[in-house]
C-alpha cells in the first residue's frame, strides 16, 4: 500500500497573491455598485445648462415641500398602523390573532402603484362605490352629493401607508418579543390600563424599533414614482422624470436626484442610528416571555377589527378587485403581450437575481479574507444602492452607459465595418444591470449574514488540507449557504418584478415587463386589461412574503 502525503497549503507568497486577487475582485464589484451614485454627483456638479437657479425659483421648492409633507404623513400613518397591529397581536390573544400575525405581512406582496390603481378605480366617479351610491339614493350627477377628491395627496398617503406599514410592524413585533414579560406584568399589577401601558411603558421601550421602521417607510415614500404619478402628486422623484424626459435636461434631473440622495442619506443615517439603539437588554436567559392576555366578547371583536384593518385595505381589497376585474372578462388573460411581458420579466429578473447574488458572494467573500477594515467601509457603502430610488439609479446609470455604448459601437464599426447599434442601452442588458445595482444591498445582507453564521474553523480546516480559496468557497461555504442563497435569489427576483421607475427609464423600445404593462394599461384607465399582469406580480410577491413569514416563525420557535 502506497501512502500519499496530504497536500500542503500554498506557499505564503502565493496565498497572499490569491487573497489579493479576491480583494481586487471584491473592490471592483463595490466600485461598479456605487458608480451610478458617483455619476449622479458628477452630472449634478457639471450640468450643460445652468438650470438650478431657475428650478430653485419655480418648481424645486414645491417638489421638496410636497416630498417632505408626504414622507411625514405616510410615516405617521404607517407607524400608527404597524405599531398598533404589532402591539395587539403580540400582547393579546383573541380569535384570529395567530393568523393575523402572519397575514399582516402580506401587503408587502402588493406594489404600492397597484393599490393606487385599485383605489382610484373603485372610488372615482365612474367607480363601483360612487355608482352604487347614486343607484341607492337616486342621485343623477356629482352635483347631487359630496365625495372627497380621490386623486389627492391624502389618498396617496393612505395607499402608501397601507403598502408600507409592514416595515414598522416587523420591527416593532420583533422588539416586543425580545422584551421580558415581567416588566409589562408589573405595569398591569400597578393598575395601568391598556392605553397607559402602551404610552408609559411600551412606547419608551419600542421607540428605537419604531423609529427604524418609520425611517424605512419614509425612504420607500421618497423613492415611489408609480403611486405619486397616478395621484398627480409632484415630488422630487416625479420631478426627475419630468425634468429629464419632459424637458430633456439631464443636468437639472441630476441635481434633483442629488437632492433626493441627500434626503435618503439623512433618512438612512437616522435608520442606522435607530437600529444601533434597538438593542433591548433583558434579565438573561431566565427572562419570561410575554404571556398574551386573552380577550373575549366585544373587546376581542374590537381588537380583531383594529388589527385586521391594515391587512384588509393593504392586501384583501387590491387582490379582490383585481380578481373581480379579471373574472369579469376572462378574455383578458389571452390578450396579446401578456405572455411576452411575463417572459421578459422572468428573463431580466432571473438574470439580475443570479448576477446580484453572485456579485454579493464575490464581494463578501473577498472582503472576509483578512480585510476587516475594508469590509467595514465597503459593505455599508454598497448597500446605499437599495436606498436610492430606481429613477435616480437609472439616471446615474444610463448616461455613462450610453457614452460607453456609443464608443463600443464605433470601435466595432471601425474594426469590422459592421454597425452593431447600441448593445447595452439598446437592449434589456441595461435593465438587468440596473436591477443588480438597485437590489445589491439585499443580496449582500443575506450573503454576509450567511457567512457570519458559519464557524471560522471550517475554512481553516479546508485550507490546511490544500484547498484554494475558490475550492473552499465551492466545497465548504456554498453548500452550507444554499438555503440563504436561494432565499436571496427569490427576494431579489421578486423585487425586480415589482420595480417600475428604473424599468420605465431604461427599457428599449417596445419592451414590456409585467410592471410596465400594468403601469401603461392603468394609466390609460384600462384596469381590467391590467389585472392579469398585476395578479401575476402580486403572486410572485406573495411567494417572497411567505418565505419571510416562514423564516420569522422558525426564528421565534
Amino acid at each position: 500500500m502506497v501512502l500519499h502525503n496530504p497536500p500542503f497549503p500554498p506557499p505564503p507568497r502565493r496565498a497572499a497573491r490569491v487573497r489579493d486577487a479576491w480583494t481586487i475582485a471584491a473592490v471592483g464589484v463595490g466600485v461598479i455598485v456605487i458608480a451610478p451614485l458617483l455619476s449622479i454627483l458628477w452630472l449634478a456638479l457639471s450640468p450643460t445648462e445652468p438650470i438650478w437657479g431657475h428650478m430653485l425659483q419655480t418648481v424645486l421648492p414645491r417638489y421638496l415641500y410636497t416630498t417632505l409633507r408626504m414622507i411625514l404623513a405616510v410615516g405617521l400613518i404607517a407607524a400608527i398602523m404597524g405599531a398598533g397591529a404589532a402591539w395587539l397581536v403580540t400582547l393579546y390573544q383573541f380569535w384570529g390573532s395567530r393568523a393575523l400575525s402572519v397575514l399582516l405581512l402580506f401587503p408587502l406582496a402588493i406594489p404600492a402603484y397597484v393599490g393606487a390603481y385599485v383605489l382610484v378605480d373603485s372610488l372615482d366617479y365612474a367607480g363601483w362605490v360612487q355608482t352604487a351610491l347614486r343607484a341607492s339614493f337616486g342621485w343623477s350627477s356629482a352635483r347631487d352629493y359630496w365625495f372627497f377628491e380621490v386623486r389627492s395627496e391624502g389618498a396617496a398617503a393612505l395607499v402608501l401607508a397601507f403598502a408600507l406599514y409592514p416595515y414598522v410592524y416587523l420591527m416593532v413585533r420583533a422588539a416586543l418579543r425580545e422584551q421580558a414579560g415581567g416588566a409589562l406584568e408589573v405595569g398591569r399589577a400597578l393598575g395601568l390600563g391598556p392605553m397607559a401601558l402602551f404610552w408609559r411603558l411600551g412606547l419608551p421601550m419600542l421607540r428605537p424599533a419604531l423609529a427604524a421602521g418609520t425611517a424605512l417607510v419614509m425612504m420607500e415614500t421618497v423613492a415611489d414614482f408609480g403611486t405619486m404619478q397616478h395621484f398627480g402628486v409632484q415630488t422630487l422623484t416625479t420631478g426627475v422624470f419630468s425634468t429629464w424626459l419632459g424637458q430633456g435636461n439631464v443636468g437639472g434631473a441630476a441635481q434633483i436626484a442629488l437632492l433626493i440622495l441627500t434626503l435618503i442619506g439623512l433618512l438612512f443615517g437616522f435608520e442606522l442610528v435607530s437600529r444601533r439603539g434597538a438593542r433591548f437588554h433583558g434579565q438573561g436567559r431566565s427572562q419570561r416571555p410575554i404571556t398574551p392576555r386573552v380577550l373575549t366578547g366585544w373587546r376581542a371583536g374590537l381588537a380583531f377589527g383594529a388589527a385586521a384593518l391594515p391587512f384588509a385595505f393593504g392586501f384583501v381589497l387590491p387582490v379582490a378587485v383585481m380578481i373581480a376585474l379579471s373574472l369579469s372578462s376572462p378574455a383578458v388573460w389571452l390578450q396579446s403581450g401578456l405572455i411576452e411581458a411575463a417572459l421578459n420579466t422572468v428573463l431580466v429578473g432571473g438574470l439580475a437575481a443570479i448576477i446580484t447574488v453572485g456579485a454579493a458572494v464575490i464581494l463578501v467573500y473577498g472582503l472576509r479574507m483578512g480585510h476587516a477594515g475594508l469590509m467595514r467601509v465597503l459593505l455599508p457603502v454598497t448597500a446605499l444602492g437599495y436606498a436610492a430610488p430606481g429613477a435616480v439609479l437609472a439616471l446615474g446609470l444610463l448616461i455613462p452607459l450610453a457614452a460607453f455604448d456609443h464608443r463600443l459601437a464605433d470601435g466595432v464599426l471601425a474594426l469590422t465595418g459592421y454597425d452593431p447599434g447600441l448593445m447595452i442601452t439598446g437592449t434589456s442588458a441595461a435593465i438587468v444591470l440596473a436591477y443588480a445595482l438597485r437590489f445589491f444591498g439585499i443580496a449582500q445582507g443575506a450573503v454576509d449574514s450567511a457567512f457570519g453564521r458559519q464557524s471560522p474553523n471550517l475554512p481553516h480546516a479546508a485550507r490546511s488540507l490544500g484547498r484554494s480559496p475558490r475550492g473552499v468557497l465551492m466545497a465548504v461555504h456554498l453548500p452550507i449557504m444554499r438555503g440563504s442563497i436561494a432565499a436571496a435569489l427569490l427576494v431579489v427576483f421578486v423585487d425586480c418584478v415589482k420595480e417600475l421607475p428604473a424599468t420605465l427609464m431604461l427599457r428599449p423600445f417596445n419592451f414590456n415587463t409585467l410592471s410596465t404593462r400594468v403601469y401603461e394599461l392603468a394609466s390609460l384607465e384600462h384596469l381590467t386589461e391590467a389585472a392579469p399582469a398585476a395578479l401575476i406580480v402580486m403572486a410572485m410577491g406573495l411567494a417572497a412574503t411567505l418565505l419571510l413569514a416562514r423564516s420569522i416563525k422558525s426564528s421565534e420557535n
